[in-house]
């Protein structure tokens, strides 16, 4: 902010990002990709037929891949936090469309217990989720919310521990300088806008005015080298 006004660092040439770095009048932009996700739909399907989802109950699906840019963005075959390293898709029987995204928190933090105050940052665990709908994130726009469901996290600690209940792990819009996550699962701000219209019709197109009443399973599934 200078005299009080936003900087947006993605309006701003390389000379004007260089200089006000250098002044440290705005952060460092996350790492993102150059290009979205490239995986065929029949691999996409491939990839989530061990989870034995009921495509017929479940016809929209969204789809995480945590690690899919492993050894291109941030440490090679490491899965990093705070930057878009990950994928999320959209599949439906009519589409499949990839976008960049972040899977994790965007920050390490340990803890223990479960208090509000004492808890280790949460990194939602791999599997099949039957917890997210349409509705509001914060109260401010249309996201993906959990409101369906419980899920099951690992949390930071000395050692990392398991915890299951109601977190707001929400599928929402990340940031420019920051992946705007507490174990949410975010994607790349210019991409968010088409994410969460195309999910928003394909679900009016499949479940007509209880698109946004209906479960939308969320699968996350961890790249060990498989893709």
């Amino acid at each position: 902010m200078t005299n009080g006004v936003p900087i947006k660092p993605y309006l701003l040439s390389g000379k004007e990002r260089r200089v006000l770095k250098r002044l440290k009048l705005i952060p460092m932009p996350v790492s993102v990709p150059q290009t979205k996700p490239r995986l065929p739909s029949a691999d996409l399907k491939k990839a989530t037929k061990p989870f034995n989802i009921d495509r017929n109950t479940y016809p929209l699906i969204i789809v995480g891949i945590r690690g899919y840019y492993l050894n291109s963005q941030g440490e090679s075959g490491k899965n990093d936090r705070g930057i878009y390293d990950d994928a999320l898709f959209i599949d439906s029987p009519f589409t499949t469309a990839s976008y960049n995204a972040n899977t994790d928190p965007s920050k390490f933090r340990k803890g223990r217990g479960t208090a509000e105050a004492t808890k280790g940052m949460a990194k939602l665990n791999a599997g099949v989720w039957y917890a997210h709908q349409f509705g509001l994130h914060r109260n401010k726009y249309l996201a993906l919310v959990q409101t369906k469901g419980e899920l099951t996290v690992t949390r930071d600690g000395a050692p990392d521990y398991s915890d299951t209940g109601y977190f707001g792990i929400n599928i929402h819009k990340g940031g420019y300088n920051s992946t705007s996550s507490l174990g949410c699962q975010t994607i790349y701000p210019p991409q968010w806008d088409s994410f969460i219209n195309l999910a928003a019709d394909q679900a009016k197109r499949l479940f007509g005015n209880k698109w946004n009443k209906v479960v939308i399973p969320y699968v996350l599934i961890e790249n060990t080298g498989q893709f």
